[in-house]
């Protein structure tokens, strides 16, 4: 679940392992470049965290991120 902190929409995901964590963070590369909203992420081995907020709007939490996370969601 998506959680609205530090004016940033934060969301953790674990993973059986490295390898399913690395292809899903491909799968929302893919997403981010068609949505054209790239994400700040972190991955330490099973776990992948997402930060997404809208630099042009002064780094707050738009329509864009909430679009995103909503796509992101899709993959799971």
């Amino acid at each position: 679940m998506w959680k609205e902190e530090n004016n940033q929409l934060v969301r953790n995901f674990e993973f059986t392992d490295f390898s399913e964590a690395f292809a899903f963070m491909t799968r929302v590369a893919l997403l981010a470049e068609q949505h054209s909203h790239h994400p700040w992420w972190s991955n330490v081995y099973k776990s992948v965290e997402i930060r997404l907020s809208t630099h042009d709007a002064g780094d707050v939490v738009t329509d864009k991120d909430q679009r995103l996370a909503d796509a992101i969601d899709k993959l799971m």
